[in-house]
């Protein structure tokens, strides 16, 4: 369903105005490529979060508290 909207939204593009939609398909692999490092910093920032709890919450876990998540 994401891909038919995007799709439907660069469609209407193309008619309004075809050199931007045009510009906007072909900076979308740059601008994929100049996000993955800020994908990876995102990932590996939720897995040291992640860590941090599970050391904080280890105690609790080892004398019989009850998970929320």
């Amino acid at each position: 369903m994401k891909l038919f909207i995007a799709l439907i939204l660069w469609w209407l593009l193309f008619l309004l105005s075809w050199p931007l939609a045009i510009l906007a398909l072909v900076c979308y692999p740059f601008v994929w490529l100049i996000s993955l490092p800020l994908r990876l910093v995102g990932i590996t920032v939720a897995a040291a979060f992640a860590l941090i709890k599970a050391i904080l919450f280890l105690p609790v876990r080892l004398l019989g508290g009850k998970a929320k998540g």
